[in-house]
């Protein structure tokens, strides 16, 4: 593989006068600074008394100071004190299976729904949270994501986000079962095409969700899910094929990038420093990387299978809604790319017995059309 990112060997954005650095750092366990750590699943924790768990803080660049990364690791067999914060949260299931309960008000009434690796949940803000891992001989793996950094850049007290007695019981989870079924709203396309959202509060299984629709816009004749909950965390997942990649293009700071299945990597340059070092993250099933702001990236396919990288997004006004550029000075053609992208996925394609499987046309033809099952 060509030159790639290691934690050990490059600057990370962050600054240790924040109030969330310095709330981070009071608690004692790691915090591990990085463009990519190749495996959830391994990355070293330690005891969080306070939440009888073992835990660890991932700072990647180009969270920016937005969104907060933590990892949860609970014991074989426990289950965790409630915990709650003044924010909605997401959860990804690197690895384990479990329970989950949530409840707003004390007393109110418990939703409780069980989990497995590649699943996603939201907690609503304030909802109190109770996780168990039903596996009595290892320990579960998951992934915490909210916007604490950027929170308490406005209201510097944990107090007012971990101690707060306010919870409103949300009339967006009432007379239905936010946690067991998602549904499908129509939408109206936009400049990526895309028609579809899928609104809920828990998605069981990433690595195997099927209800994808073309992303004709990003090339490589991959497919999309868009999804949100019925409190407001949205996300998309991207799935491509086999000897293909995606077109580069650049947005905002702070999406988080976790990778559900296949084998690959990513190449991330700066937009506004076209002449400097290339970045390369390789990744497979439990890597995660963030692209820092306005930073052009890039998705290959190395594996046999269709891969899968799934975004969970900062707030909508950071991730591109102040966008004035068109899609098109956001994203390059392949016609346009720098002919070291074609060549250097070619070759690792070649290192491995494979071959691509992208169209000749679509290196000359600037209006090439990727076909999919529906347009026959």
């Amino acid at each position: 593989m060509v030159e790639t990112a290691r934690s050990s060997q490059i600057g990370v954005y962050h600054s240790r006068n924040e109030p969330y650095d310095q709330w981070m750092e009071s608690i004692g366990i790691p915090i591990h600074r990085g463009y990519a750590f190749d495996d959830m699943r391994e990355i070293e924790v330690a005891p969080w008394d306070e939440r009888g768990c073992n835990g660890a803080f991932l700072v990647l660049a180009g969270q920016e100071g937005i969104q907060e990364t933590r990892i949860t690791e609970i014991p074989p067999g426990a289950s965790l004190p409630p915990t709650r914060i003044a924010m909605e949260e997401i959860t990804y299931v690197v690895q384990g299976r479990g329970l989950a309960s949530v409840w707003g008000e004390s007393g109110g009434e418990q939703r409780s729904f069980e989990w497995q690796t590649h699943s996603v949940f939201m907690v609503p803000p304030n909802y109190h949270c109770q996780l168990s891992n039903a596996q009595g001989t290892q320990p579960a793996r998951l992934l915490h994501i909210n916007y604490l950094p950027l929170a308490m850049s406005i209201v510097r007290d944990p107090d007012f986000f971990f101690a707060n007695d306010y919870v409103k019981e949300l009339p967006e989870l009432e007379g239905k079962d936010a946690f067991s079924e998602a549904t499908v709203t129509p939408l109206e396309a936009g400049e990526l095409g895309l028609r579809y959202l899928w609104v809920g509060n828990f998605f069981p299984d990433m690595k195997v969700w099927d209800k994808l629709e073309p992303h004709r816009r990003r090339g490589a004749g991959g497919t999309t899910v868009r999804f949100r909950s019925r409190t407001g965390r949205i996300g998309h997942m991207s799935v491509f094929p086999a000897g293909t990649y995606k077109m580069a293009h650049r947005h905002g700071p702070g999406p988080i990038i976790v990778i559900p299945a296949g084998e690959g990597y990513s190449i991330m340059w700066s937009s506004r420093l076209p002449d400097a070092e290339k970045v390369v993250v390789p990744w497979h099933e439990g890597s995660i990387f963030v692209p820092p702001d306005q930073w052009f990236h890039q998705h290959f396919n190395l594996g046999s299978e269709w891969a899968r990288y799934m975004a969970i997004n900062p707030p909508r006004v950071m991730i591109g809604a102040g966008d004035v550029e068109p899609l098109d000075l956001r994203q390059i053609p392949y016609t346009d790319e720098d002919p070291w992208i074609r060549e250097t996925f070619e070759s690792e394609l070649a290192a491995r017995g494979l071959t691509s499987l992208m169209p000749p046309e679509c290196y000359t033809d600037p209006s090439y059309a990727w076909a999919y099952g529906e347009d026959g």
